[in-house]
C-alpha cells in the first residue's frame, strides 16, 4: 500500500479519535440521558468539548477533500514523491492540529492548519 493511501486510514482513524473526544466531552457536559435522547434542545458545548467538537467536524470537512485527491492520484497514477509529501504534510498537519485546538491555542492552529492545506495543494497540483 502507497504512503498516501496509509495516510488516508490514518487519517480515518484521526477522525474517528477525534469523534470520541468530541463525544467524550459533550457527555461530560451534558450527561448521557440528553445524548441518548434526540438532541433536542442541546446547549452548546463550551470549553474544551467545544473545542473538540470544532475540531473533529473541521477534520471531517478536510478529510473529503484528502480522500478525494489520494484516490484520484492513485486511480489516475499520478502518485509520486510530492503526492507523498502533501499526504504527509496533511496528516501530521492535522495530528498536530486536534491537539493544539484542544488546547486552545489560536494562533498555532491557524498555522498548523495551513500546513495541512499545504499538503493538499502539493497533492492537487499533480492531478492538474
Amino acid at each position: 500500500m502507497s504512503i498516501e493511501l496509509k495516510l488516508l486510514v490514518w487519517s480515518a482513524a484521526l477522525a474517528f479519535v477525534q469523534m470520541l473526544a468530541e463525544a467524550t466531552g459533550a457527555f461530560l457536559q451534558v450527561g448521557l440521558p440528553k445524548l441518548a435522547g434526540n438532541r433536542e434542545g442541546l446547549p452548546p458545548m463550551v470549553g474544551w468539548a467545544g473545542r473538540a467538537e470544532r475540531a473533529h467536524r473541521n477534520m471531517l470537512a478536510n478529510l473529503v477533500l484528502f480522500a478525494a485527491l489520494v484516490l484520484v492520484a492513485q486511480a489516475a497514477g499520478k502518485a509520486n514523491a510530492m503526492t507523498a509529501l502533501g499526504a504527509q504534510l496533511f496528516f501530521w498537519a492535522r495530528l498536530v492540529y486536534a491537539g493544539v485546538y484542544l488546547a486552545g491555542i489560536p494562533w498555532v492552529r491557524t498555522g498548523v492548519w495551513a500546513v495541512s492545506v499545504v499538503g493538499l495543494v502539493l497533492i492537487f497540483l499533480q492531478l492538474v
